[in-house]
């Protein structure tokens, strides 16, 4: 039996389903000879081994010219790694598509198969970059730690003491005790802590003022004997050697800088770039009639620094 139409309508048509656009084509992964993985991995691997190789040579003593190169390559193979993973395994985009209809069809089902395939692959090769990476970069610091103990230990509150201690007889250079009467009036000499006249930091100036001359500052009434006093022979501003002494003028010149030194006026700076006196030694004299220090410099000797005024 023929099915009737109404008059006025058309007949209906089933609609058929839409095809999916196509998609841009993407750049295939690298897979085999071509894989971008193989320079990144021998440029973190040369690495390692340069990184390694600066470690024993600093140990069994150096070479500058091979240290040089071994870094060369510690740092060049990290660089070219980092150059050949920037350019060949991250994006390089921008990548714009037009949404097209979800399906699931066969033929897109083995298409997201082989993708989470080479996905999880990728992933693996990635693994072993950032093993490789994380490798050279540890190579590498324990190579610097060497040369970063070589510094020596630190220096701590050295800074701050001198080999001058209470009791420290008082010699030449030669080890020779002194006696204030060894020096006269006007007269000069570099003196050092007993055992210790290789301490260039406990170099001393003795100074025989005349009678009377010597005015101390408070508290330091006590530490000139028979008009003999002492101070650094450290300059304040460079740490030069303070070696020149003119009696008539009670001064002293540090040769470097040209700075000046009132003597009679507790070493204050007269001229020159040096803002800090020379500090004083105390001094006393021992049951033989030779002298010795009361104790160590008040304060730091020597040119200041960012935290001298612990």
């Amino acid at each position: 039996m023929t099915e009737r139409i109404p008059s006025g309508e058309h007949p209906r048509t089933p609609s058929l389903p839409q095809r999916p656009e196509p998609q841009p084509e993407l750049p295939p992964s690298p897979t085999g000879e071509r894989s971008p993985t193989r320079p990144i991995a021998l440029g973190f691997t040369v690495s390692m081994a340069a990184s390694i190789g600066l470690g024993v040579v600093y140990a069994l003593g150096g070479q500058v010219q091979l240290e040089g190169l071994l870094l060369f390559f510690a740092l060049g193979g990290i660089a070219v790694g980092f150059i050949v993973w920037g350019g060949k395994l991250l994006p390089q985009g921008p990548y714009t598509q037009e949404r097209h209809p979800l399906s699931s069809g066969e033929e897109e089902q083995e298409e997201a198969t082989e993708a989470l395939e080479e996905g999880a692959e990728s992933l693996e090769r990635r693994r072993l970059l950032i093993r490789l990476l994380t490798g050279a970069f540890v190579a590498l610091g324990a190579a610097l730690v060497f040369p970063v103990r070589s510094l020596g230990e630190r220096p701590g509150g050295s800074l701050f003491r001198t080999a001058w201690r209470r009791g420290s007889r008082v010699v030449d250079e030669n080890g020779r005790p002194v006696r204030p009467g060894d020096l006269d009036v006007g007269g000069v000499l570099t003196v050092f802590p007993a055992g210790n006249t290789d301490a260039a930091d406990s170099q001393t100036l003795l100074i025989k003022l005349a009678s009377g001359q010597y005015k101390p500052r408070r508290g330091r009434e006590n530490w000139a004997v028979d008009d003999v006093v002492a101070f650094s022979k450290v300059c304040t501003h460079a740490g030069c050697p303070v070696g020149l002494y003119e009696p008539d003028a009670h001064r002293l010149f540090c040769p470097c800088h040209q700075s000046v030194f009132a003597v009679l006026d507790g070493c204050e700076p007269r001229s020159g770039p040096a803002t800090r006196p020379l500090p004083q030694l105390p001094l006393a004299v021992d049951g033989e009639g030779y002298l010795v220090a009361l104790g160590d410099y008040p304060e730091p000797i020597g040119p200041g620094f960012w935290n001298r005024d612990r």
